[in-house]
């Protein structure tokens, strides 16, 4: 039986469970896997905490020095967060020799060509499952179950707390601030929430994501990037009215013109599966041009489902002595011979206030019928104080026309403003 040593770089909420899977399930790795996985030490500055999970003090090491010079350690599994001190520390466990097991997206969007460069050094493992979407298995269906396919598009809900946000704007008529205090109270959304609901953290998965569903590096820098805090629950009910949910999405798709990568919130049709994921459940469809449509759905947070991620991939390194990197040119910058989609098309969806007077529907249609672009559906609504809300459903266009569009409807004499303006996959 093939003993495995592993160290824990930080025991916060990941860490703790995966402290508590590999010590609870010790014999049945044993019986079903055939390894003697042991946690040999921990890095972690609270030893209350610590200890409090189970921990020998002796085991707890004081610095990185201890972890990488240890032996026994074979696996360091890395759930500290952010890029530093996390870099640092991967790096020195990757040039020591050791295969690293990391849930940080943040860490591997940014990073990932460097960390692999010295990983191939090394001919060590360097596995990601957790970086993306918790406890569902994306990462490994991506390498090695959709290999026979050209993947067309990868799209998906991808962060809990702007799910759940969204869900109670959608489901309890909440507003945005609302919603997001409550999602802070239940521990969805920190204390400082920008990497949610502005999109910073769906960017770094659909990076990553995307990345591997294309073949060709995708860096964070070309992912369209927006957040859910212009959000409005007037736009939510009015869409669920018109038959769509919203949702955040990170979305990749390979087209004629190049990569189409990006998060914005999205209206999918109530009949999309999408639709049906709520609170801070994830899902992920893709689309191959041999097997069709396929979507996982599961967790995407918390100390078990991450946890269940980072101790898959500790397995596999252990089983496995080939090494799994990169399938495409991995640079910092991205390769530059890949084309990358500047102005995507998307349909659209339009909230417009404007004087209640003759005309102004007419009026607005011929500016979108200047902008080329299709309308496919009006709906007109008394607001009142002889003002009146205009929504209007696009058939597909381009981003910049939309854009010049609604600016040019948001300076009409009539126009009071734009209040939403969101787009629609269907």
């Amino acid at each position: 039986m093939k003993k495995v040593g592993v160290a824990i770089l930080g025991l916060g909420v990941v860490g703790g469970g995966v402290y508590k899977i590999l010590t609870e399930k010790k014999e049945y790795f044993k019986k079903t896997q055939d390894l003697d996985i042991t946690v040999e030490t921990a890095l972690e500055k609270n030893i209350d905490r610590a200890l409090a999970l189970g921990l020998d003090r002796s085991t707890v090491a004081a610095n990185i020095e201890e972890v990488v010079s240890n032996p026994n350690v074979d696996v360091v599994v890395e759930v500290m967060g952010g890029t530093e001190p996390a870099r640092t520390f991967v790096l020195k466990a990757l040039m020591s020799g050791k295969s690293v097991v990391t849930s940080n997206k943040e860490l591997f969007a940014k990073h990932w060509s460097e960390l692999e460069e010295e990983a191939k050094k090394m001919q060590v493992a360097l596995m990601f499952e957790a970086s993306c979407v918790g406890g569902v298995p994306i990462i490994r269906v991506l390498q090695d179950g959709m290999q026979a396919n050209k993947i067309l598009s990868i799209m998906g809900i991808i962060n809990g707390t702007t799910n759940y946000i969204l869900t109670k704007m959608a489901e309890c008529g909440e507003d945005y601030e609302t919603a997001l205090k409550e999602a802070q109270k239940l521990g969805y959304a920190e204390f400082n929430p920008t990497a949610d609901v502005e999109g910073f953290d769906a960017t770094y998965k659909i990076s990553i994501l995307s990345s591997l569903a294309f073949n060709k590096k995708v860096c964070i820098e070309n992912v369209y990037r927006e957040g859910i805090t212009g959000i409005d629950k007037e736009d939510i009910a009015y869409g669920k009215s018109m038959g769509y949910t919203l949702k955040l999405l990170g979305i990749g798709k390979q087209t004629d013109d190049g990569i189409d990568v990006r998060v914005h919130p999205t209206f999918v049709k109530n009949d999309n599966p999408l639709a049906s994921v709520n609170d801070s459940f994830n899902a992920v469809h893709l689309v191959g041009d041999s097997v069709g449509e396929i979507m996982l759905y599961g967790r995407g947070a918390g100390a078990l489902p991450t946890g269940s991620a980072i101790v898959s991939d500790v397995i596999f390194a252990a089983k496995h002595s080939e090494c799994y990197y990169a399938p495409f040119k991995n640079n910092e910058k991205g390769n530059k011979e890949t084309k990358f989609v500047s102005d995507f098309i998307s349909k659209y969806y339009v909230r417009i206030f404007v004087k209640d007077s003759a005309g102004v529907l007419a009026k607005i249609s011929g500016l979108f019928s200047k902008g080329n672009i299709s309308i496919k559906e009006v709906k007109q609504l008394t607001s009142g104080e002889g003002l009146a809300e205009i929504i209007i459903i696009t058939h597909p266009a381009y981003e910049s026309d939309m854009k010049k569009t609604v600016e040019k409807i948001s300076a009409m004499d009539e126009a009071v403003s734009v209040k939403g303006f969101i787009r629609i996959e269907e």
